[in-house]
């Protein structure tokens, strides 16, 4: 069974950090692309980040482009979200998702999907 469980979520001032994880099972994590989304209530779905396991490459929003780091352990099956100088506008449910892709994040609604974890980002 394919399963994406995230955590790491939580309250934080602004200016602050946290680092999301999101561990992988049940599928072949290093043929994947690993891609970080969030939604913020009354708003859609954005992506935020992608890696692709295998060659390392990676693909930011301009919006968090310098504030984020995405990042795997192979070793753990684990892709991790490191978020700094937090924003309120940062305040969201990220979801981490993965595809079965070597070459680029190709990453959509049926994609393998998380559950969530809440990033709330007070001023």
């Amino acid at each position: 069974e394919v399963q994406l469980v995230e955590s790491g979520g939580g309250l934080v001032q602004a200016g602050g950090s946290l680092r999301l994880s999101c561990t992988a099972s049940g599928f072949t994590f290093a043929e994947h692309a690993v891609g970080w989304f969030r939604q913020a209530p009354g708003k859609e779905r954005e992506g935020v980040s992608c890696l692709i396991i295998s060659d390392g490459s990676t693909i930011y929003a301009e919006s968090v482009k310098g504030r984020f780091t995405i990042s795997s352990d192979k070793a753990e099956n684990t892709v991790y979200l490191e978020m700094n100088s937090l924003k309120p506008e940062d305040t969201a449910v990220y979801y981490c998702a993965a595809e079965r892709a070597t070459s680029a994040c190709v990453i959509g609604p049926g994609s393998n999907w998380g559950q969530g974890t809440q990033v709330t980002v007070s001023s």
